[in-house]
């Protein structure tokens, strides 16, 4: 069933449509920021509340559980509304749970962090519902992808931001008691040194907060373009029965779960692959921490220069061979990963984020070819599948927690997980290129 609605386009090229327009994309930068400076912390609130891997990653679990939780919310909201008032709810949610990491931080305990980080990404699944199709429809459609990409271009730079932040202002500032001293600290010493770290870890978070109140003022006395349709009208059931008889963007979702699910394992499990790695190099463990993160810093420029380069390439290729081509590239640079026991497992795994980079928003366009209006509940369904994100690394830490597997270590055999998800992109950008869509 193909549908024969064309997205509203909404822009002229002028000024009134330019501003908003990089308005809406400095918000891709902002909810990058939020993912990759929370990446990194997996490891550190595995080490300031001496957990285990598996419940160290329940700080995924909340963060991407918030997406799936207030998809369809937003998208019935900005229904109802507009994307403009979408992206202020967003900006609003996502600033009160920064703000909430300061009590958070006085209950000496982990799981109001978790609560904090559900509310913050409840306010980055208004942003994400609403500015991803917003910038599909501020232009012809036959461009739309490729505008998408440009927009998601800004994505990575402010992943660098925050991946920057989470090295030199959090990592580099805890605590220097490895993992096994933490453990044998009496109680007292142990909530001394367990407050001072959270003091530490908090700051950025509160900084952000104010930040995105700034931005919630500046969209709010910005006059935005309006939805192509204002009749506000919801039909739930009938819309989501109509967008689910669409294979390409049925599938698109179902690869989409997998590709959010690969992208968060790598940038997370990056920490302990490179840890275990330069541990057995002699390095101590917050240094081999500190390192690892330098390389993770490495894959995301690499990723955003990548993303660059691919939205020029896809002027001239299609879209689906890209994205089946770079699947294959990622695939493979995961094997890589998984064999190598030396420096070229890491390069590896910054290879896997040049591959990367294409994905998300591709995935996102070719789903949502040709929905027209019902774009609105589309996007909603695409932003629920990052809850492959809260899902799938759980799992690789459960493979991580065994430490030793088959005479290899349990970290470099885990990344079957995003091998596996590789191919179900490969998959879906071979049937793309093909109009496979049965």
């Amino acid at each position: 069933m193909k549908s024969t609605r064309k997205i509203p386009v909404i822009g002229d090229g002028t000024w009134t449509t330019i501003i908003p327009f990089a308005l809406i994309t400095s918000c891709f930068a902002l909810w990058g920021f939020a993912n990759d400076i929370t990446t990194p912390l997996v490891k550190a609130f595995s080490k300031i509340f001496r957990m285990s891997v598996t419940e160290g990653t329940l700080v995924q679990v909340a963060f991407y559980g918030g997406y799936f939780a207030m998809a369809f919310p937003a998208a019935m909201f900005i229904r109802r509304y507009s994307y403009k008032a979408g992206v202020m709810l967003g900006l609003g949610l996502y600033a009160l749970g920064a703000f909430l990491f300061f009590p958070a931080k006085m209950t000496g305990d982990y799981y109001p962090f978790l609560f904090a980080y559900f509310i913050l990404t409840c306010g980055l699944s208004f942003l994400e519902t609403s500015c991803n199709p917003y910038i599909l429809s501020m232009g012809p459609e036959e461009t739309a992808t490729r505008r998408l990409n440009l927009a998601q271009a800004f994505n990575p730079i402010g992943a660098l931001s925050g991946m920057y932040i989470a090295m030199e202002f959090i990592q580099r500032r805890l605590n220097p008691l490895d993992t096994v001293e933490r453990a044998q600290l009496s109680d007292s010493e142990f909530e001394a040194v367990r407050n001072s770290d959270l003091s530490i870890l908090i700051a950025p978070y509160l900084i952000i907060g104010i930040v995105i109140l700034c931005m919630l003022i500046l969209i709010r006395l910005t006059k935005m373009p309006k939805n192509g349709d204002n009749s506000g009208k919801i039909d739930f059931v009938p819309t989501l029965k109509r967008i689910l008889a669409v294979p390409r963007y049925r599938e698109g979702v179902f690869t989409q779960f997998f590709y959010v699910g690969a992208q968060i394992m790598c940038w997370t499990f990056i920490i302990q692959y490179g840890t275990h790695l330069f541990m057995d190099m002699g390095m101590p463990e917050q240094a081999a921490e500190v390192r690892s993160q330098q390389f993770n810093i490495a894959a995301m420029a690499v990723f955003c220069v990548s993303r660059f380069v691919c939205t020029f390439l896809l002027r001239f290729f299609n879209s689906g061979l890209l994205l089946r081509t770079l699947g294959i590239g990622a695939a493979l640079f995961t094997i890589g990963v998984m064999f190598f026991q030396n420096i070229w497992g890491m390069y590896c795994i910054v290879g896997v984020s040049a591959c990367m980079s294409l994905m998300f928003p591709t995935i996102y366009g070719i789903a949502l070819n040709g929905l027209g209006e019902d774009a609105k509940f589309g996007a909603a369904g695409l932003i629920m599948a990052i809850l492959g994100g809260s899902i799938l690394p759980p799992l690789q830490a459960s493979i991580i927690d065994q430490h030793e597997l088959w005479g290899m270590p349990a970290v470099n055999l885990s990344f079957v997980l995003p091998f596996i998800c590789f191919v179900v992109v490969i998959c879906y950008g071979h049937r793309s290129f093909r109009r496979k869509w049965s």
